[in-house]
């Protein structure tokens, strides 16, 4: 179908968040039934807006502070209501804004070549490693990080996923195409494995782009900050991947 207005990723974004009219809306949903791939992140776009609601819906349902149950209590707990719905906004904007995915500078292929490939390939290479997983142990993290950073030429941060259940086994140095990265490997209390990995490329997106795909068993979250991107490799599901993304974008920045 030829449309007289060309389907853009802007129009992707505000058909997943409803805010199309629906003379639009319809000519995108005829567009998703013909592109298969666009409904395919459209599908994804739905799962982070999913996944936000999750994070921070919460705040909503909060009991009211005990310092806050004294004099005109009515009055203040309707205060403390339109506080976290203001809260709640402010963090849906912010967050959503930061998380919701965009079109990244430079090529698809490009990006794919020289970030997602490289980091799925590692992935599936030093994962069942039981003896050389990695070439610096987390137990030297301070090394590591100094190490790495003086390779790559950039500040090295090591995100800590204690908290999500997985603790850090080390990480490694490695040639990625035309430049070096830096992979990081952590261990569910099971045995499940997932790796981060870091490197320069030719890209210079100011704003973070969550980007999904899947590589036969792996999954893989990835995105552009700056000169910087990243991509959390993993046999996870989409939703607990996402998380654990997200848990590292904000230690990063």
């Amino acid at each position: 179908m030829t449309y007289r207005i060309p389907i853009t990723q802007s129009d992707l974004q505000a058909y997943t968040d409803g805010q199309l009219s629906p003379k639009r809306q319809r000519e995108v949903e005829a567009y998703l039934q013909e592109n298969p791939d666009a409904a395919a992140k459209v599908e994804d776009y739905r799962l982070i807006n999913e996944s936000i609601h999750d994070f921070y819906d919460p705040v909503l349902q909060e009991s009211l502070p005990a310092h806050l149950k004294v004099q005109s209590t009515g009055a203040r707990f309707r205060q403390w209501r339109v506080a976290a719905a203001v809260l709640w906004l402010g963090l849906g904007g912010v967050i959503g804004w930061q998380l919701h995915p965009v079109v990244v500078t430079g090529p698809v292929d490009t990006l794919r070549a020289q970030l997602v490939n490289p980091a799925a390939f590692a992935h599936v290479i030093y994962t069942p490693e039981v003896r050389h997983p990695v070439e610096v142990s987390g137990d030297q993290q301070t090394h590591m990080a100094k190490w790495l950073s003086k390779r790559l030429n950039t500040t090295i941060k090591v995100p800590d996923l204690t908290e999500q259940g997985y603790e850090l086994v080390g990480g490694r140095l490695l040639p990625s195409t035309d430049r070096m990265a830096a992979q990081f490997m952590y261990q569910r209390g099971d045995g499940l494995r997932v790796t981060l990995y870091s490197r320069h490329g030719a890209w210079d997106n100011k704003q973070t782009s969550f980007q999904y795909t899947r590589q036969k068993n792996t999954s893989v979250f990835y995105w552009i900050d700056g000169p910087l991107g990243f991509a959390l490799v993993g046999d996870l599901g989409k939703k607990e991947l996402f998380k654990l993304s997200e848990s590292i974008y904000q230690q990063l920045n």
